[in-house]
């Protein structure tokens, strides 16, 4: 389903890659979120919790075929990469609350830069910044981090990557490629 459409009247989706969260990790995350006692900003739905690998913004409908095809073509990195969320932050200029990784797995990386890499000839440019692993936890916050009864401390270990359509605040799967044991 394409969601929208540019002023030249061709269709776009708004498109990401992510790692996703299993099913155990959404309920621990939530109830882990729900005792910061939250007094500010907006709680992402459990369900869109993910760690976004590579943003890739509008992109023209007729492009996500080709856009899939360059990843099939990646080389993967020989291990899952295994990310520990273990930093509660605030990003003011987002104004997100979210949990990041201090150490960034170099599988990550590798698998980051190649999905860059891979879609440069398509002319999709990743974001000029450096990549920051992270989950949020709510958007619109505004203030201090709160205080944690519990240190964060959770190990994501995902088996593939997914791109990933962002539609009306849910995010629909599009496609998906198996990563390393």
């Amino acid at each position: 389903m394409v969601q929208d459409l540019r002023p030249s009247g061709s269709p776009f989706k708004r498109l990401f890659f992510a790692l996703p969260v299993s099913d155990a990790q959404r309920r621990a995350l939530a109830r882990w979120r729900r005792n910061l006692n939250l007094r500010s900003g907006k709680p992402v739905p459990a369900a869109n919790f993910h760690v976004t690998l590579l943003f890739l913004g509008d992109v023209d409908a007729a492009q996500v075929p080709a856009i899939c095809a360059a990843v099939d073509q990646l080389t993967l990195p020989g291990s899952a990469p295994r990310l520990l969320l273990d930093r509660l932050q605030v990003w003011p200029r987002a104004g997100a609350l979210v949990l990041e990784a201090q150490q960034v797995p170099p599988a990550l990386l590798q698998l980051v830069y190649g999905l860059q890499q891979a879609l440069l000839p398509l002319g999709v440019e990743a974001a000029s910044r450096d990549y920051r692993p992270h989950l949020t936890l709510s958007r619109d916050y505004r203030g201090q981090p709160p205080e944690a009864s519990s240190a964060p401390e959770f190990f994501l270990g995902a088996r593939h990557f997914g791109l990933y359509e962002s539609r009306k605040g849910a995010y629909w799967p599009l496609a998906e490629w198996p990563l390393g044991q």
